[in-house]
């Protein structure tokens, strides 16, 4: 879509915001963005030298093509932030939450949840990224403190296509803008979001640099280098930088319970490498007494609680760097005949101590509606998700079978040990976008122990009698 030329064929901007109802803020925009809105096509089409396919966005991104706005390095007039990706785009947009001291750099990757915008910040999954959402009305329900994942934000800046909205919603305590600022994070607002999320899923993850100077000063120059010499998240272990630094207990189960409330509970280690607190709460809820130890907990660590379950929780970074240190204790806990369960790097963690290997995604898999197949069952799951990096099916050995399959892709949501009683899935049970869809994973999890316990039984009979 050439909007320039659209709107010059209508006659000049004032034209275009008469035959549109629009005003001169709302044509900005649509330069900014280089879109208009569809519900204003019909009145465009009735202009004898405007087509359908000139109003139609194009799909395939050249950055020769970029107009020079996108590319300049001067920023224009009612912008104060700058989004600088490592191929040297620049795209300017009105920065809120907090100011950057220099910048924030990260993985940028965009996220198609319609709701949970906190949730996903807090995510300790999202450390080292830039989280793009998709969904224009970021900030209408605000934030409150029950909403958090964790106790900080996790991800390294947002970007959104709208202004923040304000909160309308009786739970909110303040504005997305002020709590943003209140946790030293930078967003900014007015981006093509749809433009971005193109561009990732057809050229894959980019490195980008998120500027809201306070003092509106910009050296592009500079962030670009800052941009390409970033690393990226391919061999950074980053579970440290999120974990918890010493061990502590949980005891808080979901708002509305899904299941019975258990008068025998399970005591399950859930080992910290980034962990929800929602995960948290769908194990007590499914009937587990949980304690939390670092990501760095060796086998003994672990052990020394006397757990009848091993949790391994998400988290972000590369699965393979985490590994080098993870890997080793979950082998002791499974030669230990502890029953194990791992969501998303906890899953990727328990596939590399069966003897698989991992790899990153040409597209990671962010947002609510992700469709995954039970191959067991043959149900189909509606999924949140948050991972760029995948389990190799061809690099599972024997004794590990695949349970679980994306269907936007394919690749591996699931395995099951068939030697140990370990399972895990890629995606996040604990979010609930079917709404609980997925819950039977926990119970399936209690169930293990359960069966053990029973097993032993007369065994631990004849202990306390002796």
């Amino acid at each position: 879509m050439d909007i320039e030329n659209i709107i010059a064929k209508v006659g000049g901007a004032e034209a275009m915001a008469a035959l549109t109802g629009v005003g001169s803020e709302a044509i900005r925009k649509w330069r900014q963005t280089r879109a208009i809105p569809a519900k204003h096509w019909a009145a465009l089409l009735r202009q004898p030298d405007i087509s359908l396919a000139d109003l139609t966005p194009d799909h395939t991104h050249n950055p020769a093509h970029d107009s020079e706005a996108e590319l300049t390095d001067t920023c224009p007039d009612g912008a104060n932030a700058a989004l600088v990706l490592a191929d040297g785009t620049v795209l300017w947009g009105r920065g809120f939450g907090a100011h950057t001291d220099g910048a924030a750099v990260g993985e940028l990757c965009f996220n198609t949840g319609l709701t949970g915008y906190q949730e996903t910040l807090t995510d300790p999954s999202f450390a080292g990224q830039i989280v793009t959402f998709t969904f224009p009305h970021i900030g209408n329900v605000g934030t409150n403190a029950e909403d958090d994942e964790a106790p900080r934000i996790a991800a390294r800046g947002a970007v959104v296509k709208e202004d923040i909205t304000a909160p309308a919603n009786w739970r909110s305590s303040a504005p997305l803008s002020d709590w943003m600022k209140r946790h030293n994070v930078p967003g900014i607002a007015g981006i093509d979001t749809r433009q971005i999320t193109r561009r990732l899923r057809d050229d894959g993850p980019q490195t980008a640099v998120l500027a809201f100077p306070a003092n509106g000063q910009f050296d592009i120059a500079a962030l670009r280098k800052q941009a390409q010499a970033w690393p990226g998240l391919e061999g950074m272990d980053l579970a440290r930088d999120v974990s918890c630094t010493q061990s502590f207990t949980w005891d808080l189960g979901v708002w509305e319970r899904p299941a019975a409330e258990r008068t025998t509970r399970r005591r399950v280690v859930a080992v910290d490498y980034g962990a929800k607190r929602n995960i948290l709460r769908c194990l007590v809820t499914a009937g587990c007494d949980v304690t939390v130890v670092p990501a760095t907990a060796s086998a003994e660590d672990i052990l020394r609680h006397n757990p009848e379950g091993v949790f391994l929780s998400n988290g972000p970074g590369d699965p393979a760097a985490t590994g080098a240190y993870a890997v080793p204790a979950i082998r002791d806990v499974l030669a230990a005949n502890v029953p194990v369960f791992g969501i998303c790097l906890g899953h990727q963690l328990l596939a590399q101590a069966l003897g698989a290997t991992t790899y990153k995604l040409a597209r990671g898999h962010r947002g609510a509606n992700q469709p995954v197949k039970d191959l067991g069952t043959g149900k189909v799951e509606i999924t949140s998700q948050n991972h760029g990096f995948a389990v190799d099916d061809k690099s599972l050995p024997d004794g590990v079978e695949i349970t679980h399959t994306s269907l936007f892709d394919g690749s591996n949501e699931g395995i099951r040990s068939t030697k140990y009683d370990a399972f895990s899935v890629q995606y996040h049970p604990e979010a609930s976008p079917g709404p609980s869809d997925s819950f039977y994973l926990f119970e399936r999890f209690v169930a293990v122990m359960d069966r053990r316990a029973e097993a032993h039984a007369p065994e631990n009979n004849a202990k306390a009698g002796a």
